[in-house]
């Protein structure tokens, strides 16, 4: 079906027309995961929430801009991609789902985050990119077993202390905010592997020498005098990134440490977990 005709189909609310657009999906697949992206939807239609031992559901690139009570229903969900819709807010059916662990939510028009995401105690991947939250939401520093956490091209200018206990935190993408310094709470986090600062307006690194966790820190784009200094091994992507933060000399010469791989920044599409994601 061409796009065209389904942009048109996709303002008839009728119940045949919603039909069309899903092409006969009328019975749960044996994989459990249902993928709508792209289909030009304006509301969820209500069959797909009789599949009840649903564990992946895919609504990415539609016209969503609210989701039916019927959600609920779906207590086996497991990932929720809600990504490049048009919620300005969060629909609160989405917190009842409480076995989920992999939520998008990127690319919408969200301020904030409804108090009641707090419920999703399961919750370990959270991408929040692309929105307009001007603050991170506190009550993402109540998911308690949070690993990853993509919150860039927000208009982020801080984080709050709050985020230190996210113990499990592994990942945390901030590129393309407004934060003026690094955020001195990420200091107090010994377990994350990755930061990813890129394109903020930080004009000086503290030392991040004293992170165990640390593997990689990205810090390009940023009006900086300085360069982070990491411990051993740590991998750096930005200006003076390939020298020591501190040269060492030998008989008079500065040595020069090279790194080899430059890693990527976070994917543009999502990744799919190659095992159950819980």
């Amino acid at each position: 079906m061409g796009n065209s005709l389904k942009a048109i189909v996709a303002f008839v609310p009728s119940d045949e027309c919603q039909k069309y657009l899903l092409e006969d999906l009328e019975e749960m697949p044996v994989d459990k995961m249902v993928d709508l992206s792209g289909r030009q939807l304006r509301r969820l239609p209500l069959h797909i929430c009789s599949f009840r031992e649903l564990v992946k559901l895919y609504l990415s690139d539609n016209n969503l801009n609210h989701l039916p009570p019927e959600l609920e229903q779906l207590q086996n969900l497991q990932i929720l991609a809600l990504d490049f819709n048009n919620f300005k807010a969060l629909p609160l059916v989405v917190c009842t789902l409480k076995q989920l662990c992999i939520l998008y939510l990127g690319n919408n028009k969200l301020c904030s985050l409804p108090l009641e995401l707090r419920l999703l105690q399961n919750l370990k991947t959270l991408w929040i990119e692309s929105n307009c939250l001007q603050c991170l939401p506190e009550v993402v520093c109540e998911l308690s077993l949070l690993k990853t956490l993509h919150a860039g091209s927000n208009a982020l200018h801080t984080l709050p202390a709050q985020l230190r206990c996210l113990q499990e935190l592994r990942t945390i993408w901030l590129s393309g905010n407004l934060l003026s310094e690094f955020p001195p709470v990420l200091l107090d986090m010994p377990c994350l592997e990755v930061i990813d600062v890129d394109r903020n307006s930080i004009r000086f690194f503290p030392s991040l020498a004293h992170l165990p966790g640390l593997k990689l820190v990205i810090y390009d784009h940023n009006p900086c005098r300085n360069a982070p200094k990491v411990a051993k091994g740590v991998r750096r992507v930005g200006r003076w990134s390939e020298e020591s933060p501190e040269p060492r000399k030998r008989s008079g010469a500065v040595i020069e440490i090279t790194l080899n791989e430059k890693p990527s920044p976070p994917p543009a599409t999502k990744p799919e977990p190659e095992d159950e994601p819980c």
